[in-house]
């Protein structure tokens, strides 16, 4: 008699809500569809929080995760070396974090704005005005991370409360004039879904508005998708999201990229997307042994 083949057994970990803003609801549903996904292909998924994937020291051979604190990026990767299969990698989420993110994308030649990195113990002395001035440590958990600015005083005092909250780093962005874009992909699939957020009322902190209603600028859809795949494979996360904007002649660049975002407008066929690249790599995985 033929034993039943044994269920793929995989857990995931969800975001803390500190790395949620304004997108808590948004993010536990697109966690929650994968693992149901994942649940008709047969697997048997266990979900937990970020705390408790790491005060328990949770180990599987198979994770999938939408991570972000700084306690739980270095557990992934530990279990990396040990042989797991993590989605995103640990490699990957740090990667996002705005500094690496902004060093990554401008080293290999991915369309972004203007940026520096500068330290907030000295005054601001760059000419670059308006420009966005960014934590640098870590994905942004308030609105004040991400700040607008069109000069030296204001610039100034950024910096200030960036050093009293004991953030070391800023990222500067140029502004950058044009409709704003945001869009979701998954590696090895044909998923892409781009959008105009203001459209939408899809926002973290009503940041969108300073770029205005978007005019419609034409652009080509397949760049951005070759940009985002590309930025996507130089920052190691398959499943991924961002925002560019597109100028006036159709120029895109990109200016800011994430570690698995919420797929808010498009949740039911991105969790479908994203369950099976999960599945696919399993597989892969199971068959290289």
């Amino acid at each position: 008699m033929q034993h039943e083949e044994r269920r793929i057994q995989l857990i995931g970990v969800s975001r803390g809500n500190q790395f949620s803003p304004n997108h808590i609801n948004n993010d536990a549903a697109i966690l929650m569809k994968t693992a149901e996904k994942l649940g008709k292909k047969g697997c048997e998924v266990k979900l937990f929080s970020e705390t408790e994937f790491v005060q328990r020291r949770i180990q599987a051979e198979f994770i999938f995760n939408m991570a972000r604190d700084h306690a739980t990026i270095p557990y992934l990767k530990e279990l990396e070396k040990t042989g797991s299969l993590v989605i995103n990698s640990g490699q990957g989420i740090e990667n996002c974090i705005r500094q690496p993110m902004t060093e990554i994308l401008m080293h290999y030649g991915i369309p972004h704005p203007k940026s520096y990195i500068i330290p907030t113990d000295q005054g601001f002395t760059l000419d670059l005005f308006p420009c966005w001035i960014k934590r640098g440590d870590s994905h942004a958990m308030v609105k004040e991370d991400v700040v607008y600015v069109e000069c030296r005083e204001e610039a100034n005092i950024v910096l200030a409360d960036f050093r009293n909250r004991g953030i070391p780093r800023a990222v500067v962005n140029e502004h950058l004039v044009g409709d704003l874009v945001k869009f979701y992909g998954v590696k090895n699939t044909d998923f892409f879904y781009s959008f105009y957020p203001t459209e939408q009322s899809h926002s973290k902190y009503g940041l969108e508005a300073i770029n205005g209603k978007a005019r419609g600028f034409p652009f080509c859809l397949d760049k951005l998708k070759n940009y985002a795949n590309r930025a996507a494979e130089v920052l190691q996360v398959p499943v991924y999201g961002g925002d560019c904007v597109v100028g006036p002649t159709g120029e895109i660049r990109i200016i800011d990229f994430n570690d698995w975002p919420s797929f808010a407008p498009c949740c039911e066929e991105a969790s479908t997307e994203i369950a099976g690249y999960i599945y696919n790599c399993i597989i892969a995985k199971q068959n290289s042994h």
